[in-house]
């Protein structure tokens, strides 16, 4: 179990959900993890699943002054990074007619400005070889009710990887998106909460997956290793669901 022997893999919202399942299958498999987050005491809990060698910085990664802490301390440690999994993320359930001003900059400020300035800020750190992965969503490419904010901002990012595979261009720095569908998450429960309809949602949402079942992180984490190894090499700009065939059919 080492096809990420010896590489330096950062990972935002690092600390619950996919991103903790992927820095514990990326460390399972050689990593050096630095995982990034909000919450201090969320992350503290994560560095004892993912191993004694992994980091945790805490950080928000809409507040560009803490992103440049966050790479500033990753190169003080590690050097260079070699994976970066530009996964953090979230969004509100608010259909139109009551999408709130303060939601929509929340989720933008997150999803896509964050995400964005986490990509160019780790540039300089990254070589040849190295690989990025965001996360997408299915959410981006079908329409989902409630949901049209946090849709937007999946979108927003598929298009950001087919723009960046050009601008990166000959530097052999690779960029993907990995787009789950429903996945069993910390994130998709807080989501659905909020709307007092949870498991009637979770139940339709089943209903129309032709694997009839929501997914598990895991099964997400073993995509974004794929995405983070050299076996996806000759991968670029592209987009990988992760969905139980919930966008494909």
């Amino acid at each position: 179990m080492s096809r990420l022997n010896g590489k330096i893999a950062v990972i935002t919202g690092g600390n619950s959900g996919i991103g903790l399942a992927s820095a514990i299958r990326f460390a399972a498999e050689g990593a050096q993890v630095v995982i990034v987050g909000r919450r201090q005491e969320e992350l503290d809990k994560a560095l004892h699943q993912i191993g004694p060698e992994a980091i945790a910085i805490q950080g928000d990664i809409s507040n560009l002054d803490d992103l440049d802490r966050i790479f500033t301390q990753v190169k003080a440690a590690k050097g260079r990074i070699d994976v970066l999994f530009a996964n953090a993320g979230l969004g509100d359930f608010q259909p139109i007619g009551s999408i709130t001003e303060e939601s929509f900059d929340r989720t933008f400020g997150i999803n896509v400005k964050g995400t964005l300035f986490t990509v160019q800020k780790a540039l300089p750190l990254m070589h040849a070889g190295s690989s990025i992965i965001v996360t997408g969503s299915t959410t981006g490419s079908m329409g989902t009710p409630a949901f049209s904010v946090y849709s937007a901002t999946k979108a927003a990012l598929r298009n950001f990887a087919r723009s960046w595979a050009l601008d990166l261009k000959g530097t052999g720095i690779r960029v993907n998106v990995l787009s789950p569908g429903p996945i069993s998450t910390p994130g998709l429960d807080m989501a659905l909460a909020g709307t007092g309809q949870k498991d009637a949602i979770i139940e339709d949402m089943t209903a129309q997956l032709p694997l009839s079942r929501i997914g598990q992180p895991e099964e997400v984490a073993a995509a974004a290793l794929f995405l983070a190894s050299d076996e996806s090499s000759f991968m670029t700009g592209s987009e990988m669901f992760v969905d139980g065939g919930f966008a494909q059919v």
